[in-house]
């Protein structure tokens, strides 16, 4: 299957068939590919929390809207993308020698220019948590796509997740204390006979209205 057939055949799953179960071995592909997505200035300024067991997921459930609840229940894994709260000059530092260690900074005039540079993106967006926490949302976005795409090309369907609680979740899992923030969830499994959302034709805006060539 080529790009474009996944990108129309990929969809919101609404009704997962809890009777059929994603494989380990495809959620570590699966984690692999958020462990490789890209960020700016190669910050990965992430943390994904993997849901697997029943237990769990009843615990994030008050976290949960209502109508999402079996979105949870009937997929088989639910992965909660987290931003970190911070990124203070250990982190900085700990993706430098984490960089050299993979080899990937062959000389010290590299290594300079990248510790700068990083530094100064991080800085430009650190002026508020909050400006802070928009700019590593952004970063853990690409991911999710990434992860979606990923997911629709191996035959396994998804579900992105906004609406829960973050602070509740937060609390739930003891974010805070462990310098994380969860923003988004992504739920996968194998859609049910009834999910009409798997039916719906896709509908969007004529190419016209979205691409301007210059």
């Amino acid at each position: 299957m080529n790009i474009v057939e996944i990108s129309k055949k990929r969809y919101t799953t609404k009704y997962y068939d809890n009777q059929r179960h994603v494989s380990r071995e495809v959620l570590e592909q699966l984690l692999t590919v958020l462990r490789n997505s890209p960020s700016s200035v190669n910050s990965q300024p992430w943390h994904f929390i993997v849901v697997d067991n029943r237990q769990s997921q009843n615990k994030i459930l008050p976290a949960i809207s209502d109508f999402n609840h079996s979105r949870i229940t009937d997929s088989t894994y639910t992965i909660i993308f987290c931003i970190r709260s911070s990124i203070d000059d250990q982190y900085l530092q700990h993706l430098l020698e984490t960089e050299q260690k993979d080899g990937r900074l062959p000389n010290k005039d590299i290594e300079k220019g990248v510790d700068e540079g990083r530094r100064y993106f991080v800085g430009v967006n650190n002026d508020t948590l909050t400006n802070l926490h928009c700019w590593e949302s952004r970063q853990l976005y690409l991911a999710l796509g990434q992860f979606l795409f990923a997911a629709a090309s191996i035959g396994i369907d998804s579900t992105p997740i906004e609406g829960f609680d973050p602070s509740k979740m937060d609390e739930l899992l003891g974010l805070q204390t462990k310098g994380f923030k969860s923003v988004v969830i992504a739920t996968i499994g194998y859609r049910a006979e009834n999910d009409s959302n798997a039916q719906r034709p896709k509908s969007r805006l004529p190419e016209e209205e979205l691409f301007t060539y210059i």
